[in-house]
């Protein structure tokens, strides 16, 4: 699994012109799902995720996780982020996991963060045509894959 993770002071997802999800302070996460992808997987992330210390405490330093600030989460499938660009100028998204098996791991993980986090978080449509609007706060922008373990 790659995961882009943006310390946002908002985000928000619109598919057919309508709002689906929108969340203030937290943290806006865009996944991509390969084949290879697993429970530990989806463990691990999850962890990394809500524990990453990438919020201010009272001096400005990055120090506070998300559960440290009760934040929020607006997660977003993204197959594109499995993009092999090594030959040619058209991207291979040959990595990237087919419906069938991507979506019963992206429902995983969103039950997975929620769980981790407390609270029910904020998702897309697996596979819609979707609007993503944020105004990252930072910037902060971490990408994680959890194969490399970074």
């Amino acid at each position: 699994m790659r995961a882009v993770i943006q310390r946002v002071t908002r985000a928000s997802v619109t598919i057919d012109g309508k709002v689906h999800g929108q969340i203030a302070d937290g943290l806006l996460v865009l996944v991509g799902i390969e084949d290879a992808d697993t429970a530990e997987d989806i463990k691990w992330l999850s962890n990394k995720i809500i524990n990453l210390r990438i919020f201010n405490d009272e001096h400005g330093v990055m120090n506070i996780s998300l559960k440290d600030v009760d934040g929020n989460i607006l997660l977003i499938s993204q197959f594109t982020l499995h993009a092999f660009t090594k030959k040619g100028n058209r991207p291979s998204y040959i990595k990237a996991s087919k419906p069938d098996v991507a979506i019963p791991i992206y429902e995983k993980l969103m039950r997975q963060l929620s769980n981790d986090v407390g609270k029910e978080i904020q998702t897309g449509i697996f596979g819609a045509d979707m609007k993503v609007e944020l105004l990252n706060d930072g910037p902060v922008t971490i990408v994680i894959d959890t194969k490399s373990k970074e």
